[in-house]
């Protein structure tokens, strides 16, 4: 992949569409516009032109934009071709540049990996950017958004310029310690602001993993004996027949996946198969996933027969430390049923829910409580500075150098205290991508669409 390379791709939604904007990035970006348009607009304003292919047949009618670089999305030279959105018409403008020397198609996320090689975004602004498009409920999107304006990319640079600060004290110390114009005590006040910087961190850390948590959405996993009323408590939930519904027992083999908008929340709820003891082999397998996957949930509902006098009062099996919901369902076909609380494991909070799951009875008040765990869950959201892995990785490798730094100041050792401060202000250039950070370049734009 040379650098040199002028990449181009359909950066809108698939044809056909109203409007299909194709994007051009690189040094021939200036000459795709003399080739195929004859002419290139006044800079980053739109011009009405005739698109034309090699032989020089008219292709289509266009709105044409010229950004030069730098002061480009890119860093770039780029170009905009805003076509009707036929697909013969994106086709033969794709192959029309296809042709021309130095051009080829644009890799997944090429776009923006060029931007942040030039500048104009650091990681956390690519991995907000990257959120953003798949954004599917409003609060992931204010967290998206956060990240890609730069909320925690601004304040790691802060960190960093405060490490960076802290260093110099004890570099001028370690360097200049005979000059008389050097103030003895360089390294305190570099070590207190270690000390206040490191604490500022950890705090940023505690904070229940919202972040990553928001951006995978909340798991609630359905889970019970055979033939309680699972997978229409799923359809009820989901308001369309998401899962088969029979009075076999043992029907629901797989784990079922429903992806919600709870007011705004992401919620994934889990129809699983009856838990039970069987000896077919195949059910056997539904039920250890279900385990499974009801174990690494969020939230389980344990879903009982109302009208099922065994079922009233018993233990639901050990599940992982996911918080237990219990929902006995088919209230409509008896008169009355047991209020009596379920045995449940030492500490565990009883919450319970009577619902008919054929007629909605009690659906609403279940909802409600479902809405109101989502939003204990994830807050806002607009507080929230960590959101993967990646980042909660990188900050505690800085709390980590911090720690060593100050642990070596009795006794003083500077030259070792400079080390651990070069290492820690190292692991923040990481967190945005300033240093050391082809190892996760890839796996970043892996995922991206092309055309961005």
């Amino acid at each position: 992949m040379a650098e040199t390379d002028t990449i181009f791709a359909l950066s809108s939604g698939r044809p056909p569409a109203a409007i299909a904007v194709v994007r051009i990035s690189g040094p021939g970006a200036r000459f795709a516009l003399e080739t195929t348009v004859g002419k290139v607009p006044p800079r980053r304003q739109a011009a009405l032109a005739r698109v034309r292919d090699a032989d020089g047949a008219t292709i289509d009618s266009a709105l044409v934009l010229f950004f030069p670089g730098p002061h480009s999305e890119t860093g770039e030279d780029m170009a905009e071709l805003q076509l009707h959105g036929g697909r013969a018409i994106v086709a033969a403008v794709l192959a029309t540049l296809g042709r021309l020397d130095g051009f080829r198609p644009a890799d997944a996320g090429e776009f923006t990996r060029r931007a942040f090689e030039n500048g104009k975004l650091d990681l956390t602004e690519v991995e907000g950017l990257a959120d953003l498009i798949y954004a599917e409920t409003e609060a992931q999107r204010r967290l998206a958004f956060g990240q890609y304006a730069g909320r925690l990319g601004k304040r790691a640079e802060a960190w960093r310029a405060q490490l960076i600060e802290a260093l110099a004290l004890v570099e001028a110390r370690i360097d200049f310690s005979d000059e008389a114009d050097v103030p003895e005590d360089l390294v305190g006040p570099a070590l207190a602001g270690a000390r206040s910087l490191r604490d500022e961190i950890a705090a940023a850390l505690r904070d229940d993993r919202r972040g990553e948590r928001l951006r995978e959405g909340l798991v609630v996993a359905i889970a019970g004996p055979p033939n309680a009323g699972k997978s229409s408590l799923m359809n009820r939930i989901a308001q369309r027949e998401a899962a088969i519904v029979t009075p076999v027992p043992g029907t629901t083999r797989d784990v079922i996946e429903v992806h919600l908008d709870l007011e705004g929340y992401p919620v994934t709820v889990l129809d699983t198969a009856g838990i039970r003891e069987t000896d077919d082999p195949v059910e056997q397998e539904g039920v250890r996933r279900a385990r499974a996957r009801a174990g690494a949930a969020d939230l389980v509902l344990w879903v009982v027969d109302a009208s099922r006098a065994e079922a009233q009062g018993t233990e639901p099996p050990a599940l992982g430390d996911a918080a237990l919901w219990m929902i006995r369902n088919k209230i409509d076909i008896v008169d009355s049923f047991s209020q009596q609380p379920f045995r449940m494991r030492a500490g565990a909070r009883q919450e319970t829910y009577a619902i008919s799951a054929l007629t909605g009875a009690g659906i609403d008040r279940l909802l409600a409580a479902l809405m109101a765990c989502a939003r204990d869950s994830f807050g806002s959201g607009e507080d929230v500075l960590i959101t993967r892995e990646r980042h909660r990785v990188a900050l505690r490798q800085t709390i980590d150098a911090l720690n060593r730094a100050l642990a070596e100041a009795h006794p003083l050792r500077e030259d070792i205290v400079a080390e651990e401060l070069r290492l820690a202000a190292r692991a923040l250039g990481r967190l945005t991508g300033r240093v050391d950070v082809e190892d996760v370049l890839d796996v970043i734009f892996r995922d991206f669409c092309v055309g961005k």
